[in-house]
């Protein structure tokens, strides 16, 4: 599902984001990525995102080398990979059904389909009753469920979730988590990058600890292994 062979990234500056990482992930696991600010966390999922190129070895997803595909088949590559953020990143001027239907509209998505899906989410993330609101309108864990609602719409086979609880409190955190766990109990790949100890430790699941740019530990059963 996701292999990386030798993996290393440097800036321009010649400092190295990430060093030799060797790291393979199967489908329909759940992976908690882990480690201090700095130790090259967010590299990690801009380059299987392809928003960065690794200064050396071989990335793949799903069978294909990140590293020989060309620019224009990116937009077909983020297809099958479904992206939640920490701040959320929602259009403030569509309301809850047009930001998920926009996921599907940008790959021309027929209406009817479209209409079928959105609701579908919406009701998967327990926001059928806020389809007309603006994001303006919602709170913080409604935002992120709504995002959350988008990056599933056109069912990718991986979700990377980076921070996806950063900004909310405890409760609207455990939600949110507990979506991820469906979601990932019906089929779907999820790597989630945090910094929160409490739900990596309560929640058991396969742990990668990094630092400095390395792969200090992965544990198939883990916990939190720093203090920020």
């Amino acid at each position: 599902m996701i292999e990386l062979e030798n993996v290393s990234k440097s800036y321009s500056t010649g400092a190295p984001a990430i060093k030799k990482i060797d790291l393979k992930v199967e489908k329909g696991e759940f992976v908690f990525i882990v480690g201090n600010s700095g130790s090259g966390k967010s590299t990690l999922i801009k380059l299987l995102l392809k928003e960065l190129e690794p200064t050396e070895g071989i990335i793949k997803i799903n069978g294909r080398v990140l590293n020989t595909i060309k620019r224009k088949r990116i937009p077909e590559l983020r297809r099958d990979m479904g992206v939640v953020f920490q701040d959320f990143r929602l259009l403030k001027d569509r309301n809850v059904y047009e930001n998920i239907a926009f996921a599907q509209r940008v790959i021309e998505t027929p209406t009817k389909v479209i209409k079928k899906r959105v609701p579908a989410m919406l009701s998967l993330v327990g926001l059928s009753e806020k389809y007309r609101s603006f994001p303006k309108e919602l709170s913080g864990g409604e935002q992120q469920r709504v995002a959350l609602a988008r990056a599933l719409v056109n069912n990718p086979a991986i979700l990377l979730a980076d921070e996806p609880t950063g900004n909310l409190d405890p409760k609207n955190s455990w939600e949110i988590m507990r979506l991820l766990e469906e979601i990932n109990k019906r089929g779907t790949t999820v790597l989630v990058v945090t910094h929160n100890r409490e739900i990596v430790d309560a929640m058991n699941k396969r742990v990668i600890t990094m630092n400095k740019g390395v792969v200090i530990s992965d544990e198939k059963k883990g916990g939190y292994l720093y203090e920020d």
